[in-house]
Formats: structure tokens, sequence, C-alpha cells
């Protein structure tokens, strides 16, 4: 399990930053008057669906009388996969709410380690960094030393592969039970995981802006940054989580 736990972390940083601003940017079209906490609200409730309606789905298929246990366990895999990329579609999402664009590879690894081990690992961030908790999320993308990231990441990385390895561990033997139970533990498992996952974001980066950014903070490889113009709700492109959920990375 650590080396699924580690391949999923290094595709989920990968999806584009244009996809991510165009998911929110939809977000904002299909819902005109939501102001930006509505918004990260209406991206919370999105992400959890996901990652709920994916582990009662693999749960329901796993646990079919006609997949033996080599399909299901790949279908596992998949799962988990899934999940990782989600997560960091969604963190990132929230991100660009808070108008932060990160393209640094270390930095994306930092913000989804840490939320996805919940408000224990934006303590450790916050810790590691000897920085405020409240802003957690902007210092760690835009302002943390690159060498510190590296260190950071190192430890976030040995929590998270022993606490992930046992969750998923755990809800990959639940997928295997009779059909039924196997989805109603996937969906119930997936759900919690994610809720995991929307207080770590929240712990990050704190209540959202009172208006959304007329600029972004875009932090390159390195960590250097740059100002650019916020994207409006009018920018176009597919979303973030059906990318991910339904295109190139899931093959």
């Amino acid at each position: 399990m650590p080396r699924i736990v580690q391949a999923a972390l290094r595709r989920a940083v990968t999806v584009p930053s244009g996809v991510i601003h165009a998911h929110v940017a939809s977000v904002r079209r299909r819902n005109p008057e939501a102001n930006p906490a509505q918004v990260v609200a209406l991206l919370e409730r999105e992400y959890l669906r996901v990652v709920a309606g994916t582990g009662g789905a693999v749960g329901a298929a796993a646990a079919a009388p006609a997949v033996g246990t080599g399909v299901a366990t790949a279908l596992t895999i998949s799962d988990v996969a899934t999940f990782f990329a989600a997560s960091a579609s969604f963190s990132l999402a929230v991100a660009s709410v808070h108008g932060i664009q990160v393209d640094d590879v270390p930095r994306r690894t930092t913000l989804l380690l840490a939320t996805i081990l919940g408000e224990s690992g934006v303590r450790m961030v916050g810790d590691s960094a000897q920085i405020s908790a409240v802003h957690v999320g902007r210092a760690m993308l835009t302002r943390m030393p690159t060498g510190t990231i590296r260190a950071v990441n190192t430890t976030l990385t040995r929590r998270l592969v022993r606490t992930q390895a046992t969750r998923h561990g755990g809800l990959a033997l639940g997928r295997l039970a009779p059909f039924g139970i196997g989805a109603v533990i996937g969906l119930t498992g997936g759900r919690a995981l994610g809720r995991t996952v929307v207080a770590g974001a929240r712990a990050a980066f704190g209540p959202a802006p009172a208006s959304f950014p007329a600029e972004l903070e875009v932090v390159g490889p390195g960590g250097v940054a740059r100002l650019e113009r916020a994207p409006g709700p009018e920018s176009a492109g597919t979303t973030a989580i059906r990318e991910i959920t339904e295109g190139p990375h899931r093959r």
C-alpha cells in the first residue's frame, strides 16, 4: 500500500492550474450571486460527493460475485488514486479562491499532504516552519523557503504513508465484504476521508476573503512569485474534478 500512496501523490499534483481556475469559474457561473465563502462551501460539497460516490461505486463493484480478487484490488488502487487527485484539485481550487496559484510541485505536494492529514497536518507545517496557524496556507505556498518545504514534505510523507496505508487498507478489506455491505463501507469511508481533507483546507486557509481577489499571487517553480490578473467567472474550460475522474489521469 505505501507504493500506491506514493504513486497517487506524484500523479495528483500534476493537474494544470488552468483546469483549476476553469473549475472555480464554472462554479461561479452556476452561482452568480455567491460570494467567496459560498463558493468554497460549494467546492466542499462537490468534493465530498465525488470522494463518497467513488468509494461506494468501487465497494459495490469489488463485492459483486462476478468480480475476482485481482480485479477488486485494481478497483481499490484506482479509488485511492482518484481520492488523492480529487483532493489535490479541491485544495488548489480553495487556494484559487484565496488568490493563490501554485505551479511549484514541491509546494503543491506540501498543500496536498497537509490537507489530507487534516488539521494535524496543518499544525505540523506550522510547527516545522514556526509560522502562525492562521496563515499556514498562504505562507507555505508563497513564502516558505524551498529547503523548509523539502524538510516538511519528508516529515508529512512519512506520517501520511503510515496513516493512509492503514485507512485505505481497512477500506479495501471492507469493499470485499458481501455485496451491499462493501458499498456502504466504501461510501462511509470515502466521506470520512473527504471530511478530513475539508477540515485541513479550512485550517490551512482560514475564512474565505470578503471579495474575489483582482490579482493572483502565482508561485512558479523554485518558489519564484509574481502577480497576475485573476481570472473571472467567464473563464472557459472543463472542471478539474471531472477531468481527473474521467480524463487521462485515470488511464
